[in-house]
């Protein structure tokens, strides 16, 4: 079970997941060896199942952002399901509940490829697009 001391190793974790034990451990009282069981539990526990980089995408090329819903075609889901794992410009995708069957956070080079990553997915379903025009987070 999951106690306050967890919550806040866990929070700190969230904020950068490359901070020290030792820095853990100063901010919530505790020992570098107890924050590293801790998290090792946690670890085992697969609740921390994880760690990531969160990349700026602009930086690297690619200058759109934006979430795709599809809405997928009867007997697609399986398909595309499968098929999604080759495309590079998926970053995020959940299947969801509702009308839609799939919500994708994609990041692309530019309108052009924007485009084309649509023509590729009406292959499977319907799509509705919206741009991100910038993240809100929270300080």
């Amino acid at each position: 079970m999951v106690d306050e001391i967890d919550l806040s190793i866990l929070k700190e974790i969230q904020v950068n997941s490359r901070i020290s034990f030792a820095d853990i451990g100063r901010k919530i009282n505790l020992s570098p060896s107890a924050v590293r069981e801790r998290v090792q539990k946690l670890e085992d526990n697969e609740v921390i199942k994880k760690y990531s980089a969160d990349i700026d995408y602009a930086k690297i090329g690619y200058g759109i952002e934006a979430f795709i819903i599809l809405k997928l075609y009867s007997g697609k889901l399986k398909i595309f399901m499968n098929d999604s794992l080759q495309f590079s410009e998926i970053k995020k995708a959940y299947r969801i509940t509702g009308s839609q069957n799939i919500h994708m956070k994609v990041a692309l080079r530019n309108q052009l490829h924007l485009q084309e990553f649509i023509d590729k997915l009406i292959d499977y379903g319907d799509t509705t697009t919206h741009l991100i025009l910038s993240e809100i987070t929270k300080n």
